[in-house]
């Protein structure tokens, strides 16, 4: 029985894998940018930190962003990858101008957009902005898109932005589906018409769409994760937990649940564009280091874009080593596909990603709270029949060769994060 059992796991095994390579290919196709080149705009999931997270709307002002530009860059973050610095909501003014045209805010950016985009540029670093692609911003200010939106991507290009987070927000008489889809069809369609370097666009709509690949390079796949915006710790549940009622005004989700919901859409990702299942939420948003490691772990194993949301002028060297470890971004940066749950059994989880060259990661994941806990794997149903060297990701060690099965105890709340090496 076992000898069926493996031939049909390898059969699966190989039918996934040709499916994958197709549907790596069509994502390709449909997703050059030409921008005069055949670049394709986001080979490999963007990198970069993103504002809201920690600073939401209404305390980000220019000089924190010029702290973070030169936080990202002295910490050693830009040389580790993290090459966009996006400003999300709180860079506008509260109106549009006489034109309708975008207006930065005059208290909190006095010197505008295209200072701080240059600014930016001149330390190495790429620069986006969070704008509005319906009437009003997400708390209803008039200071939307729709109907501007040749307007308002001329502006962005103008001022020199590389990255812009498209926020579903507020339409009056609200979004239907033919309103959104056209919408966000319509700013790819110009971005890339207009603009002569690479933009990446990414979608926030909150859910998977269809069209979502032939409009952006990135696209959310879940309302928001828990953040220190939200007041307090924001991520006191991590993975099983609901969030309390007292932080959750926004129905936030929790890590496991957003990792659940974005694991379902793993065959749209390829090069050229990704699925997002929102910004990171290492540092102080309420995760221990053990918890923190699984959270950058699964988004390096799902080829999550890596847009942090933490204070980069204040991290504990603890933080700076979880996001800075090179051989977990190379995980995530190799374009090959997004990696799958395999099992899950109880509290336990096995994650794995096929990488170039026939090496795979592989992610055992415990989420029991109190208890340490067994995580065992075949190692034929990652297509692997001889054997490999295995790579502890995190302690950057080496754990010795395995053939046929891996198994590993794990701590409560926590996860193994290995390299497995033909």
């Amino acid at each position: 029985m076992r000898t069926s059992y493996n031939l049909l796991q390898t059969f699966v095994f190989v039918a996934l894998m040709c499916n994958c390579l197709v549907n790596s290919a069509q994502s390709k196709t449909s997703q050059e940018k030409r921008t005069g080149t055949d670049e394709v705009i986001a080979e490999h999931p963007p990198m970069g930190w993103n504002s809201w997270n920690w600073f939401g709307k209404h305390t980000v002002n220019e000089k924190i962003i010029v702290e973070v530009i030169d936080a990202i860059v002295e910490s050693g973050l830009r040389d580790a990858g993290y090459e966009f610095v996006v400003i999300d909501g709180g860079w506008r003014d509260t109106k549009l101008g006489p034109n309708r045209e975008l207006l930065p805010h005059p208290g909190k950016f006095p010197n505008g957009v295209e200072w701080l985009a240059d600014y930016a540029h001149s330390k190495g670093l790429k620069f986006g902005l969070h704008t509005v692609p319906g009437t009003h911003d997400c708390i209803g200010d008039p200071v939307g898109g729709f109907g501007n939106e040749e307007t308002h991507i001329r502006q962005l290009l103008d001022w020199g932005v590389d990255f812009v987070k498209l926020d579903k927000c507020r339409l009056t008489g609200g979004w239907s589906d033919q309103a959104l889809s056209e919408t966000y069809l319509k700013w790819g369609r110009l971005l890339r018409e207009m603009s002569d370097r690479p933009v990446v666009l990414s979608i926030s709509a909150y859910e998977w769409n269809d069209w979502s690949p032939e409009a952006g390079n990135m696209a959310r796949t879940t309302e928001d994760i828990c953040a220190k915006v939200a007041g307090m710790s924001g991520c006191q549940a991590v993975f099983d937990d609901p969030i309390p009622e007292n932080i959750n005004r926004w129905g936030m989700l929790n890590i496991m649940q957003i990792a659940e919901v974005n694991n379902e859409w793993a065959e749209s990702a390829g090069s050229g564009f990704w699925n997002d299942p929102d910004m990171l939420v290492t540092g102080d948003h309420g995760l221990n280091n053990d918890e923190q490691k699984s959270h950058f772990a699964l988004w390096c194993i799902m080829s999550a874009p890596l847009m942090l949301g933490n204070d980069p002028r204040n991290m504990v060297p603890e933080e700076l080593a979880i996001i800075s470890n090179q051989k977990a971004i190379a995980i995530n940066q190799d374009p090959t596909e997004q990696g799958r749950r395999l099992l899950s059994e109880g509290n336990t989880e096995v994650w794995a990603k096929q990488l170039v060259g026939g090496d795979v990661a592989i992610l055992l994941l415990n989420r029991n709270k109190h208890q340490q806990k067994t995580v065992s794997l075949d190692l034929e149903d990652v297509g692997i029949t001889s054997e490999v060297g295995v790579e502890d990701v995190f302690a950057n060690k080496q754990l010795g060769t395995a053939s046929g099965k891996i198994t590993y105890a794990v701590g409560p709340r926590a996860s193994l994060f290995l390299k497995l090496t033909r």
